[in-house]
């Protein structure tokens, strides 16, 4: 248990950064949770994984990805509890875990290939927007330099951690041309390139359609809404949160002032959202594993490909 919480605090502690990042390592950290378990009998095993991905859960208020894997990991073990003994247990942790693992890296490139296509193949160079890191915007953006496509990217530096400084090089690594720009030159930047495309990533969706991601968002799809500019949301199915469905609201994580301002005057306050929301009313489409479609689709879709998920 003392190794999984200090795998858990790498997680809460934004070592791992990126909701796909996050979720690949909480069920690799269960999976390595379930080798070291020494354990009586089933139940008591079964138990105390419970209590592991619990503590995993815990590590992050918005991350559906992380809760779906590790949802999916337990739902398997419970339906073969029956016909297994302890000494199976790790084995079929780490089957699943790998069956999670390839549905994300599956869901990723087939995301690259459909949102690829919205970038032109031809005409004047195309001049595309982003927010913070998505590892799935990326692969957007590299599959379309990947075919040959002309065009540019903007991105935020994102504060207070400065994500958009990851995707700027992950870009650049792969020979597309970036513009950086800090978080309040949004509007401008949209206005004096004459963008042509805004595509962000997202933490979490929910039944209504609504989008959780870096706090900034928001503001670039007002910005987007303002130009009349096509705005879209790039995510896989899996990072809708079925508990929404029920009532349950997700919740904007507020993360260390420290942050923003060390060593600032005790008189202050300092709020540090990491998240906020962007309504399905200012997202033109959800690039996702099934296709682009309107954001408040995603329960239908997400039960049609992942039925073992839905309860």
């Amino acid at each position: 248990m003392e190794q999984l919480l200090k795998d858990a605090e790498r997680i809460k502690s934004l070592e791992i950064q990126g909701a796909t990042d996050v979720a690949l390592s909480a069920i690799d950290f269960l999976s390595n949770y379930a080798k070291r378990l020494k354990c009586p009998d089933i139940s008591s095993c079964i138990d105390s994984l419970y209590k592991a991905r619990d503590i995993l859960v815990e590590t992050r208020s918005t991350e559906p990805a992380m809760k779906n894997g590790l949802k999916y990991i337990m739902s398997k073990l419970e339906k073969q509890r029956d016909d297994c003994c302890v000494e199976d247990i790790p084995k079929i942790i780490e089957g699943h875990k790998n069956e999670y693992y390839d549905m994300l890296q599956n869901s990723k490139k087939r995301i690259a290939e459909i949102g690829a296509r919205r970038i032109p193949a031809a005409g004047r160079d195309f001049i595309a927007m982003t927010h913070c890191h998505s590892t799935l915007v990326t692969a957007i953006f590299v599959e379309a330099k990947r075919q040959g496509k002309n065009f540019k990217v903007i991105n935020t530096e994102t504060q207070p951690r400065l994500q958009g400084r990851k995707t700027a090089q992950e870009l650049l690594d792969a020979g597309i041309e970036v513009i950086h720009v800090v978080d309040s030159a949004m509007r401008w930047a949209v206005k004096h390139f004459e963008v042509d495309l805004i595509l962000i990533g997202a933490d979490s969706i929910t039944s209504e359609g609504t989008v959780l991601n870096k706090i900034g968002s928001r503001l670039l799809a007002l910005v987007a809404h303002e130009e009349n500019i096509p705005f879209y949301v790039a995510s896989t199915l899996l990072k809708y949160n079925p508990e929404t469905n029920l009532g349950i609201l997700e919740k904007i994580e507020m993360r260390d002032p420290k942050e923003i301002w060390v060593n600032a005057p005790k008189e202050i306050e300092i709020l540090n959202p990491a998240f906020e929301t962007v309504r399905r009313r200012y997202i033109d489409g959800l690039i996702t594993e099934a296709g682009i479609f309107a954001s408040s689709h995603v329960p239908n879709y997400f039960a049609k490909v992942y039925p073992d998920m839905v309860e």
